[in-house]
């Protein structure tokens, strides 16, 4: 498969969908690997709500995302890869500004797309790619008709901070704190009532809790969890059950079989945290590039239109959510934008075993970006990444070279590196073919820049600090 765009597919495959009209209920976690989901082979904790939904579903065993927070999240709603929309590496709008932000008249956004096709739109959870400050009204300018946010840590805003407990967030009200409630409950207060609300037309939920992500803390069913291990734990845990909370929304609604539930997660697991998956320890590989960092639990439910109980060994990536959204909506993409995905529709509606993709793509890890005065700039202009097929997995380094090669049939763990076998020569010359494609330079993001505010990074050929003169090591180098 030639690195092309996929508008025409798109266009085609719309109107094959369009009678059906789905509502898309996407729930992303933030930092969670396959080793914290007892469906994908998890030992150290059940997740029994996951596990319904995979066995009343279809479970997805190839599934790619970026390793770190801001390049997925881009994806999702772009179609593309950070090397076209340009967030390569992770960048905290909220807390280190420098006029950069999501910039709704320069990017793509699949929620306007669906919204001008008729569907309702709403988000709730993690956003942090713009400063709702600054940009008050923003989510409506990305297509969302309502929304319940965590923006994300605000300079020189303690309370914005707190993502959990007295969460503080932003809805068409303002932001403000929930003091004694916990965000996730709050969410899904917002979507259920939401479903209320708009079930009489198609809708599309955005669902980005932060769970499970740091700092680590109780939550409302276990207020008791002490030390880290069993804060994640109970968690990933409330996850769960607040999943079970919406499914049980959609069936009272009577909307669930017209409902395409998907369940995945940003990245990998923190690195302070080691699971079990099929008795093998997995230290949470969140910023890495090996399959615990970008090959994320994927799962797809809808009773009578996704088979049941089906695991699949289809490629797919985060890219792919746009086109597949836009299929099943009778969508029409934005024509001012090229699109890197593929629609996924045949797969979930179990019409195509392998589906389109001969690859899937991750690439970044690890904070590689800076402010200058140009604006936010990735570091390497060509970033490091990886490319796989259904077997093997090719990494590429920043200076465009094949470095490791693994047979995931073989050697899953990545442990045995073949790429200087002469006899896995040709895999590792195909899957390396496909890079010849892409741009030779990553596109920085592309913003058209924001007012100077107080909390900026300042610009500095030395170092980078705030403008309150507190140095840091690297604005990127504070966790997501």
């Amino acid at each position: 498969m030639r690195f092309i765009p996929t508008l025409i597919a798109i266009l085609a495959l719309g109107s094959a969908h369009a009678a059906e009209r789905p509502n898309i209920l996407f729930i992303m976690l933030d930092d969670l690997g396959k080793e914290w989901v007892s469906a994908y082979g998890a030992t150290d904790i059940k997740t029994p709500t996951i596990d319904r939904l995979s066995e009343e579903g279809m479970r997805f065993e190839n599934f790619y995302v970026m390793p770190q927070c801001t390049p997925t999240r881009a994806s999702v709603l772009t179609g593309q890869y950070p090397f076209r929309h340009g967030w390569v590496n992770h960048w905290d709008v909220p807390r280190w500004g420098g006029g950069a932000h999501f910039d709704s008249s320069r990017n793509p956004s699949v929620a306007r797309m669906l919204q001008s096709a008729g569907y309702k739109t709403a988000a709730a959870g993690k956003w942090q790619i713009n400063d709702f400050r600054v940009q008050p009204g923003v989510m409506h300018d990305h297509g969302f008709d309502d929304y319940c946010m965590w923006t994300g840590f605000e300079t020189g805003n303690p309370p914005s901070a707190k993502r959990y407990w007295d969460p503080y967030l932003h809805t068409t009200e303002g932001s403000r704190t929930h003091e004694g409630r916990f965000a996730t409950d709050i969410y899904a207060d917002f979507l259920i009532q939401f479903m209320r609300e708009n079930r009489e037309s198609p809708m599309f939920l955005y669902f980005a809790p932060s769970l499970p992500h740091t700092p680590l803390v109780a939550t409302p069913l276990e207020p008791e969890a002490e030390g880290g291990l069993a804060k994640h734990k109970a968690m990933v845990r409330y996850m769960d059950h607040i999943l079970d909370r919406l499914l049980d929304a959609l069936d009272e609604l009577e909307l669930r079989e017209n409902t395409l539930v998907i369940f995945t997660t940003d990245n990998g697991s923190t690195g302070s945290i080691t699971g079990t998956r099929h008795g093998r320890e997995v230290p949470g590989a969140k910023s890495k590039l090996n399959e615990a960092g970008t090959a994320v639990p994927f799962i797809v439910s809808q009773p009578g239109t996704v088979p049941e109980g089906v695991v699949s060994e289809a490629l797919s990536d985060i890219t792919d959510m746009l086109p597949t959204f836009l299929d099943l909506a009778g969508a029409r993409p934005d024509e001012r934008y090229v699109y890197d995905g593929h629609s996924m529709v045949e797969v979930f509606h179990g019409k195509s075993a392998d589906g389109p993709r001969e690859w899937i793509l991750s690439m970044g890890g690890g904070n590689r970006a800076r402010l200058t005065p140009n604006g936010v700039e990735n570091e390497w202009h060509f970033r490091d990444r990886v490319i796989r097929d259904q077997r093997y997995k090719l990494y590429i380094s920043t200076d465009r070279k094949p470095v490791r090669l693994f047979d995931l049939k073989e050697d899953p763990w990545e442990t045995h590196n073949l790429v200087d076998d002469p006899t896995h020569a040709a895999v590792r010359d195909c899957l390396f073919n496909h890079i010849a494609d892409h741009p030779a330079q990553d596109a920085d993001p592309i913003y058209d820049p924001l007012p100077p505010q107080p909390w900026d990074v300042e610009i500095s050929a030395e170092s980078q600090t705030w403008k309150s003169g507190s140095p840091i090591e690297h604005p990127c180098a504070i966790a997501d």
